[in-house]
């Protein structure tokens, strides 16, 4: 999932743009945050599961002749505490996603991923690999709103989903409304090796609203959900719903910074999560 990536000097801040302080100012902040959710979550900060890529797509993309480098470092404060069905356990784990997306054209972009984890016992992992291509509405067709369409397949390891090749067809749309961000992606997600083959689509929904409190912070509630198959919806304690308060601030344009806390409201969800997003543009 990606939020709000570029504005031009002058352009109002929406949710997810990167912020105004030097790159040595920004990288020990970052540093500090993560330091600070592992004092308060304890001493032994280790790696989950499910929650590699935390985070709402904007329909903006990567500009052409431009690579965007992510790193995204999520704990599970509260989640799954044993092995079920040969999974590893959440709680107690740390997810390390680094994402890079070049932009190629002024409506297409590519994304990769290599996702990895480490948990007390197990030492750092290599969990798996996606590729995302993506395509956008030009602004010169002058709709009004932002829309975008990623297809996003790839492999995980079966101790971390039973379904270890995946697809998912994810609509963006988005709106700028003064200080307010509006983003929804109602995306779908398919199994191509595993037991949830034979579902079909399922149905997994995110969505954000941000406000800018200033052309430097900005304030966001985010939602993440899974709802089961298109076919006939999950019991509502099967489902996942998880609600984030996130903060991005805008040090400069050529980096992003958005950190947050999650609660999950279902059975089947892992109950509380602290993430991180930090991001850097370089013209390549």
């Amino acid at each position: 999932m990606q939020i709000r990536k570029y504005r031009d000097a002058g352009e109002p801040w929406t949710a997810g743009h990167a912020p105004r302080a030097s790159a040595r100012g920004l990288q020990v902040f970052g540093v500090a945050v993560l330091g600070a959710i592992a004092s308060l979550v304890g001493p032994s900060a280790v790696a989950a599961q499910d929650n590699y890529e935390i985070q709402v797509y904007a329909a903006e993309l990567v500009a052409p002749a431009t690579t965007m480098f992510e790193l995204h470092s999520n704990f599970t404060i509260d989640g799954r505490k044993f092995e079920e069905g040969g999974l590893w356990p959440t709680e107690d784990a740390v997810h390390e996603t680094l994402e890079i997306t070049h932009g190629f054209t002024p409506w297409f972009e590519t994304g990769f991923y290599v996702f990895s984890s480490a948990r007390s016992g197990q030492g750092w992992q290599w969990v798996g690999d996606h590729i995302r291509p993506r395509v956008r509405v030009p602004e010169s067709w002058g709709w009004p709103v932002g829309v975008s369409l990623s297809m996003e397949v790839g492999y995980q390891r079966p101790e971390v989903s039973a379904d270890t090749w995946t697809w998912e067809i994810r609509p963006i749309i988005d709106k700028q409304l003064g200080r307010w961000y509006l983003g929804i992606n109602p995306a779908l997600e398919r199994s191509w090796h595993g037991p949830s083959v034979t579902h079909g689509f399922d149905f997994a929904p995110a969505g954000t609203v941000g406000y800018d409190l200033s052309a430097f912070l900005n304030v966001a509630a985010e939602y993440y959900g899974s709802l089961g198959s298109l076919r006939g919806l999950d019991p509502i304690q099967a489902q996942q719903h998880q609600l984030f308060g996130a903060v991005n601030l805008n040090f400069s344009p050529a980096w992003e910074f958005n950190i947050g806390f999650g609660e999950g409201f279902t059975r089947a969800t892992d109950h509380l999560i602290a993430k991180m997003i930090l991001g850097r543009r370089v013209g390549l």
